[in-house]
C-alpha cells in the first residue's frame, strides 16, 4: 500500500513539476499567436480555430475573445486581403508591356503567374467596365523580378481602376 502511495505522489509530482508540459495560461497564449499569425495570413478558418483553442485553455483571455468577435465582423475582408496577399509570394522575372490594353496586361500577368506558381495559384482576373472607361487605358510596363501584387498595382495605377478580391476571382472595376 505505501509502495503504491509512494508511486501515485511521485507520478503526480512529475505530471505538475514537467518543464514539458506548457501551463494553461502559456498554452492560451501559443494559440492567440498562432490566431494572430492566421489572420494576418487571411486564413480565417485557422485563426477561428487558434482563437478558440486560446480560449478552452483559457477562457479570461480578453485579447482573443476581442480578435475573435472582430474576426466574425470582418472575416470577408480578412479572408480577401489573405487572398491579395497570395499574389507578394509570386515573383516575376520580367514585366513588359507596351500599349496593351489592360485586359491584354491582366491576360499575360496571368500567364506570367500560373507559370512562376507552376499552375498553383491561378488569379482569374476579370474586368467589370459596363461604362467602358477602362477600354481605352494603354499599359506600358517594363519591370524586373517584381512581385504579382505590385505589378498589378502598376497596371491599377495606369488604368486608373481598383481590385476587389473575390474568392473565385479578382475584380477589376473603374475608380
Amino acid at each position: 500500500m505505501r509502495t503504491t502511495l509512494f508511486l501515485l505522489l511521485a507520478a503526480a509530482a512529475t505530471a505538475v513539476a514537467d518543464p514539458q508540459s506548457p501551463n494553461p495560461a502559456e498554452l492560451a497564449n501559443a494559440y492567440y499567436a498562432k490566431g494572430m499569425a492566421a489572420e494576418n495570413a487571411g486564413d480565417v478558418q485557422a485563426a477561428m480555430a487558434a482563437y478558440n483553442k486560446a480560449l478552452q485553455a483559457n477562457p479570461q483571455l480578453a485579447n482573443c475573445r476581442y480578435r475573435l468577435k472582430q474576426l466574425e465582423l470582418n472575416k470577408d475582408t480578412v479572408a480577401a486581403k489573405g487572398r491579395e496577399n497570395r499574389f507578394n509570394k509570386v515573383m516575376i522575372p520580367a514585366v513588359q508591356f507596351d500599349g496593351a490594353t489592360l485586359q491584354e496586361a491582366f491576360d499575360g500577368l496571368n500567364t506570367m503567374i500560373l507559370k512562376e506558381t507552376k499552375d498553383q495559384l491561378s488569379p482569374n482576373f476579370i474586368i467589370q467596365d459596363p461604362q467602358n472607361k477602362l477600354a481605352n487605358a494603354k499599359i506600358t510596363l517594363n519591370l524586373k523580378n517584381i512581385p504579382a501584387s505590385a505589378v498589378i498595382k502598376y497596371l491599377l495605377t495606369q488604368a486608373n481602376a481598383k481590385a476587389r478580391y473575390d474568392e473565385h476571382a479578382v475584380v477589376i472595376e473603374a475608380k
